[in-house]
Order: C-alpha cells, then sequence, then structure tokens
C-alpha cells in the first residue's frame, strides 16, 4: 500500500473510531441529512480557496471535502446500506466504461464527439426518461441552467452559431423592458429570469462559466466598494454623508488599479 493508501485508510479508522459508543458524541450522533449543511459550507471553503488561489488553505479544504465523504459512507456502512469500498469501485468501474477510448475496451463508438459520448453513455445506463435528468434539483439557480443547456445542446437542441446566441440576448432585454412598461411584477419577473438565462447561454456559446464569472464579478465588487468605503472615510465622512459624485470618483479610480 502506498503512502496514499495508508493515509486514507488512517482516515477511514479515525472517522470510524470518532463513531463509536465511547467515541465523540457529536460524530456519532450524526445522520446523512445532518452532515449536509455542513458538506455544503466545507465546498463552498473550497471554491473561495480556489478562487483565491491560496493553495494550502485548498489542501485544507480538499482534506475538510474528503472527511465529509469518508463520513457519509462510514454512516451508510453502520446503516448497512452500502460500504465505502463499494463507492469506490462503482466509481472506477464508471470511470473505465466511459473512456473506453483510454482504457482500450472493445465497445461500439457512439460519436466523434466524446461529451455527447459522455451524456448518451450516462442517459442510457441510468434508465433516464428525458435528456436534461440528472441535474441536480439544488443545484444553484445559474449552474444548474448552464448545465441544463449543456445537456440540451448534446442531445443536438442548440443554436448553429453565436450571432443567433446575441439575437436572442438582446430579443429578451428588449422583452424585459415592455414588461417593466406594463408594471406588471410577475411578467417582469419571467423577463428578468429570461434575460439571465440567455446571458448563461452566450456564457456557454463562449466556453466561459457564467457561475465562474459571477463570483469574479461579486469579488471585484466588494473589493471596490470596500475602496469606496475607505476613501470616504479618509476623507472624515461616513458613508451616508458622501454624495454619489464622491463615491463614484473612488469607484473610477479603483476601476484603474489592477
Amino acid at each position: 500500500m502506498g503512502k496514499v493508501g495508508k493515509e486514507f485508510e488512517k482516515l477511514v479508522e479515525i472517522i470510524s473510531r470518532l463513531r463509536e459508543p465511547d467515541g465523540c458524541d457529536w460524530d456519532s450522533a450524526q445522520t446523512n441529512q445532518s452532515l449536509i449543511p455542513f458538506m455544503i459550507e466545507e465546498i463552498y471553503e473550497l471554491i473561495e480557496s480556489i478562487d483565491d488561489e491560496n493553495w494550502e488553505t485548498v489542501k485544507e479544504e480538499l482534506g475538510d471535502v474528503l472527511l465529509h465523504i469518508v463520513f457519509q459512507a462510514s454512516i451508510a456502512d453502520q446503516n448497512k446500506q452500502f460500504q465505502l469500498e463499494e463507492v469506490l469501485k462503482t466509481v472506477n468501474e464508471k470511470l473505465v466504461k466511459r473512456h473506453p477510448n483510454v482504457f482500450n475496451i472493445d465497445q461500439v463508438v457512439i460519436s466523434d464527439d466524446r461529451n455527447k459520448e459522455w451524456e448518451l453513455s450516462k442517459h442510457k445506463e441510468k434508465g433516464r426518461e428525458s435528456r436534461l435528468d440528472g441535474v441536480p434539483k439544488n443545484l444553484p439557480s445559474i449552474i444548474k441552467a448552464q448545465r441544463l443547456q449543456q445537456k440540451a445542446s448534446l442531445a443536438g437542441f442548440d443554436w448553429d452559431k453565436i450571432e443567433l446566441v446575441w439575437e436572442k440576448v438582446h430579443e429578451e432585454i428588449l422583452e424585459l423592458k415592455e414588461a417593466q412598461n406594463e408594471k406588471n411584477n410577475d411578467h417582469i419577473e419571467e423577463e428578468i429570469g429570461d434575460v439571465l438565462f440567455s446571458i448563461v447561454n452566450l456564457s456557454r456559446f463562449l466556453e466561459i462559466s457564467a457561475d465562474n464569472a459571477l463570483r469574479r464579478t461579486n469579488r471585484k465588487f466588494i473589493n471596490r466598494f470596500k475602496k469606496v468605503e475607505k476613501g470616504i472615510k479618509a476623507k472624515g465622512k461616513e458613508m451616508e454623508d458622501a454624495s454619489l459624485e464622491e463615491m463614484d470618483i473612488i469607484w473610477n479610480e479603483s476601476k484603474k488599479e489592477k
């Protein structure tokens, strides 16, 4: 057993020990469901560390996510649902099966497009009714929108060229303006959703993650707004006492900084 295998086995043993009757009260009281909020939090902390390119923290957060995976499997094992070995065996077999060209498995090649092969393979393997099935219901909306569009595209439902996507974006914006003029909040909400969906689709066409792009803009806004706060404070004022013109001057200066 290599170093990775030994450390992984040690993690499994530690979690198992913590869940014993004379182990940790908190760990032994957890269920698959009770751990979900903590697992989600760890995943977002990992994403934040990757965005910050803080590789020491990425290492730590990957460990925390791995801990939750083993923790979930340990609970399932105790409940006689499945064992960790089955999890590893299943994912190993799945990866090999879905990459016959890499692992030299005799299999009819479905298409030259490997992504289409992957999606069609999963669709048949899981016996799904719709090609949109398999997208988690609770995914953040922007990620879910892009994933749904990807799945539809891989099934052949897509625009032929990006110019048509741009036309759709402009069309949806005009419809939003019309809804605003009608002052119908329900219609406005619907059209804002359509605009966002079309922008996500444009991101997909440009091979950009819409979620990554928006996270980047959020970070940029936070950094610039904090500089505005700092600049206003340096003038001996509170934000509420400053004019929009004063704030705009500092904001525009912050935009020049890289």
